[in-house]
């Protein structure tokens, strides 16, 4: 019963949130995604990433194993995605890109803060660097048929984590008027980011529902074991492997309907498939928990 209510206490904060989104759309009232989605990744998700871990007493070697096993656990997932789309016969341009980027921003950061703390918050932070890395590059690749790595260089979210890494390496501090005002700035990303999640589900037009439950499905057992094999590759500790392990099982993100959108690849059955991921989301997460935190020593 206590591990019930602890992962009631980690979960309910963000799907309530989302609720707001929904119901907030659903009553007929404006909201601006586009405005919304700008100012968060490029004013308060870079604030939040590096207060989060500019404050956060690392172990440099602890956070560059983490750093490389979720290099190894992306490629991984991958591949391990790539043979299963076509095994099926599914589209990879479609597909590949959605199902090995989760939303490890909207949804993934704050069950990682809610769940584990500071220590939790910082390491998501650096998993989601590297998966926006990822995601601007390989990601649109992969949809688009081209990409380069300048657009991950034109992401703020890349220079925050980067920035608040240097900061917390070196003990490095700013002035505390300028701190306060980006520790500020990052306290509207949780909030922001999981109302809009809200709005987006909620203006999706759901399509294929049974295809999407079960590439929801296999997506979080390539992807848990992905993050698992990264996280055992290089010998990250039990928390960075519980953080790694969350973060790889987040569901399909919104911004992978966008780019199929902008790129002609299928955007309703994309759409489809966030929706669904989101909702089984909603059961997968909450089991996840449950099995880590008793580890964890919560």
């Amino acid at each position: 019963m206590d591990i019930a209510i602890q992962v009631l206490e980690i979960v309910a904060p963000v799907f309530l949130l989302g609720l707001v989104g929904f119901g907030w759309v659903k009553a007929g009232h404006d909201y601006r995604v586009d405005f919304v989605t700008r100012m968060s990744f490029s004013i308060s998700v870079p604030a939040l990433l590096f207060t989060a871990l500019a404050k956060a007493e690392l172990d440099p070697d602890a956070f560059a194993r983490l750093a490389g096993a979720s290099l190894i656990a992306y490629l991984a997932a991958g591949l391990g995605l790539w043979a299963m789309l076509r095994a099926a016969g599914l589209s990879t341009r479609t597909w590949l890109a959605p199902l090995t980027f989760g939303n490890t921003g909207n949804v993934g950061i704050p069950v990682a803060m809610f769940a584990f703390g500071e220590t939790g918050l910082a390491q998501a932070a650096v998993i989601f660097a590297v998966m926006a890395c990822l995601s601007f590059t390989a990601g649109v690749w992969i949809v688009s048929g081209g990409g380069s790595p300048k657009e991950a260089a034109k992401q703020p979210i890349f220079y925050g984590a980067a920035l608040g890494l240097v900061f917390a390496l070196t003990g490095w501090e700013l002035p505390l008027f300028l701190m306060r005002s980006l520790e500020l700035a990052g306290q509207m990303a949780i909030p922001l980011m999981l109302v809009t999640l809200g709005v987006s589900v909620a203006r999706l037009t759901v399509s294929g529902v049974g295809p999407a439950i079960v590439l929801s499905l296999l997506r979080i057992a390539v992807c848990g074991a992905a993050g698992w094999l990264g996280a055992w590759a290089l010998g990250v500790d039990l928390s960075g492997t519980h953080a790694l392990i969350l973060q790889m099982i987040m569901p399909i993100a919104v911004t992978s309907y966008l780019m199929a959108e902008r790129y002609a690849a299928e955007p309703e059955r994309v759409a489809g498939a966030v929706v669904v991921s989101t909702l089984v989301a909603v059961l997968t997460i909450p089991i996840a928990l449950a099995l880590m935190l008793p580890d964890a020593g919560i």
